[in-house]
Parts: structure tokens; C-alpha cells; sequence
């Protein structure tokens, strides 16, 4: 596919266009996440429609300190993937088209969901992120418009942006692509040295860790619901054979008998089970900042995405498991969906 790159709105908005507009938004130094992004927008947009992916690295959402002279810029190379994994065009502008007359006095701000977690390690973040989002939605107008839930943050942000807004354009994410090791792909990735890349897998391991204790919980709870509501149903979790799952067992037999085991029932009896999940996550990355070189952990958190903040020990529903770390002088994310109190 010819894939054409253009560096003014003027120049976008000239192009004939047929069918939808699907946009995919990076800073650059596009990688195998990138073209999963833009091989989805492909799909959505189909033969007849648009693949449009910006490259810009906004100056807005680095704070003092960070890496913004130092974010890598690739941009021969990014046309390059762009163009092999199904984008039309590369839009790819200056500061000054996109902020015309300097940084911009109105900005959109992120509210109290932006000054948690990301928000509260990057003060200002998400109001430099939202404002160069909602310039580049106006700029290029999609129909549709992907971004990676590895930003699980990020993404729910836009996502509330543009529902309250008004926006009127469709917000997708995209499942988070790994490496091989578990890694998430990042940008950053490229900045780590052998022996802190060891260090950083420590990130996916803890998630993983903590999906596995919440693989456990809700095993056990599906066995509660479908056991008799008597003494039997502890004898027979413990059968089970799992040692985990022995204190657990232990609050089956102390709950309170019920003829029917109903919602309620089944909170009671799993108390403590996001707690656990946590748990099991941290006990990996304090194993993690024992190391050489260590992982020096920013947050772990479990929360509710709908507003980002930590959920309950008798939460169900969707959450997430987010974790953020500096490894040398490289900061990374991670984070992965669970939801809790799932039928089975």
C-alpha cells in the first residue's frame, strides 16, 4: 500500500474521502502495538475507508524532567510500518500546526479521574493529553478513532471526553500487545539495558500473578455457589485440593447457611479477594526491588475503571490491575482487566 505523508490540516482535509475515517494516534517509534492499532483501524474502516495515523510528540504531556527531548523520533521508519500494516496516510505535524499561537491558553482538563494514579505521579499529564486529543479529533476528523488499553487510564479519559463533550466519534480500544516475555510493548522499551529488562518483566509477572490469585477466588466461589449451603461446603472445597484456597474454605464453613446462595451470600463468603489479588502482585515486585538493578514501584492499584479508584473487598464487576515502576532511569506501565463475581 502507497501510504502518503502529510504535514498540514489543510492538506488532510483536501483528500477525497470515501467511506469511514479511522484514526490511530502515536508519538512515534511505532512498533508491533502500533500496527496491531492500525491493522484494527484497517478492519473497521474496510477497502472503501481511511486509515489516518498521527505522529506527534506532544510537548504538553511531558513535565519537568521527563524524557522529552530524549522520546525517540523515527518518522521515516514509522511511515515505513504505517504503510504495511493498512494506513492511507501519515499526518504528521509540527508544534506550530498544532498549536498555532504557542501553548494553548484553553485546555481540556481531566478532572479528579486525571489526578489519580498516572495523574497524581505526572501532575498535569492528562490535561496536556486530553487537549492534544481533542485538537487532533477536530484536525482530523474520524469517524472512529483506536487507541491501546496498555494506557488503560488514558483510554478511559478519552473515552469520558468524548461522551461528555459531545464529541460525536467512536472511541475503541485495543487489547495490549506483548513481547514474547510478557512485556508489554512501549516506546521506552528500547531505553532498558539487558539486566534492566530482566528487571522490568517483574511488571507483567506481578499482574500475572495477581490474575492467576483471582483465577483461584473466583474458581472457588463458582464451586460455593453450586455446593449446598451446610458444613459439607467447606469439606468440599477443601477437597478441591488446592492450599490457597484453605482459608477460604475455612470462611465457607463460618458463613452464615443460606437455603439459597444468592449475591449477597457469595460476597460474604469471598471477602478479601481483591485484597488478594493485590497480594499477590505486590509480593512480586517487592521480590522485584531486591534486585540489581532493583524496580522502584510507583503504584500498584486495583480500581474500578469507570472512575479509577481502588475498589473493595466486596466489589463486582469489571476492574483493573494497574502497575507503574522505574527501572534505571526508564519509567513503564502495565495493567490487565479482570472482572469480579463473573458467573463462572
Amino acid at each position: 500500500m502507497t501510504t502518503t505523508l502529510l504535514r498540514t490540516a489543510e492538506e488532510l482535509h483536501a483528500r477525497t474521502r470515501t467511506g469511514r475515517r479511522a484514526v490511530v494516534m502515536t508519538m512515534g517509534a511505532l512498533h508491533e502495538g502500533h500496527a496491531t492499532l492500525i491493522r484494527t483501524a484497517r478492519e473497521i474502516a474496510g477497502p472503501d475507508g481511511q486509515v489516518v495515523v498521527t505522529v506527534f510528540v506532544n510537548p504538553l504531556q511531558f513535565g519537568a524532567g521527563e524524557d522529552l527531548d530524549r522520546y525517540p523520533r523515527t518518522l521515516d521508519a514509522d511511515v515505513k510500518l504505517a504503510g504495511l500494516s493498512g494506513a492511507d496516510v501519515v499526518f504528521a505535524p509540527s508544534v506550530d500546526e498544532v498549536y498555532p499561537g504557542g501553548e494553548p491558553q484553553v485546555r481540556v482538563s481531566a478532572g479528579p479521574m486525571g489526578e489519580r494514579l498516572e495523574g497524581a505521579s505526572r501532575p498535569g499529564h492528562f490535561d496536556g493529553m486530553l487537549t492534544v486529543v481533542a485538537k487532533l479529533l477536530h484536525l482530523t476528523r474520524p469517524d472512529v478513532a483506536l487507541y491501546g488499553q496498555k494506557d488503560a487510564q488514558q483510554l478511559a479519559l478519552i473515552r469520558r471526553m468524548a461522551r461528555d463533550l459531545n464529541f460525536g466519534v467512536e472511541i475503541v480500544g485495543v487489547p495490549t500487545v506483548r513481547e514474547e516475555d510478557g512485556l508489554a510493548l512501549s516506546s521506552r522499551n528500547r531505553y532498558l539495558s539487558p539486566a534492566e529488562r530482566r528487571t522490568a518483566l517483574n511488571l507483567s509477572r506481578a499482574l500475572f500473578a495477581g490474575r492467576d490469585r483471582h483465577a483461584a477466588q473466583e474458581a472457588l466461589r463458582a464451586r460455593a455457589l453450586a455446593a449446598p449451603a451446610t458444613h459439607a461446603r467447606a469439606e468440599a472445597l477443601s477437597a478441591l485440593g488446592e492450599s490457597r484456597a484453605a482459608a477460604d474454605a475455612h470462611a465457607v464453613a463460618k458463613s452464615r447457611p443460606a437455603t439459597a446462595l444468592g449475591e449477597d451470600a457469595s460476597r460474604r463468603t469471598f471477602h478479601g479477594a481483591p485484597s488478594a489479588v493485590r497480594a499477590a502482585a505486590r509480593q512480586v515486585l517487592d521480590d522485584a526491588a531486591r534486585l540489581s538493578p532493583p524496580l522502584q514501584l510507583d503504584y500498584l492499584a486495583l480500581v474500578d475503571p469507570a472512575d479509577f479508584t481502588e475498589i473493595g473487598d466486596d466489589f463486582t464487576g469489571e476492574a483493573v490491575l494497574a502497575v507503574a515502576a522505574r527501572v534505571g532511569t526508564t519509567r513503564l506501565i502495565d495493567n490487565l482487566p479482570l472482572t469480579f463475581g463473573a458467573a463462572s
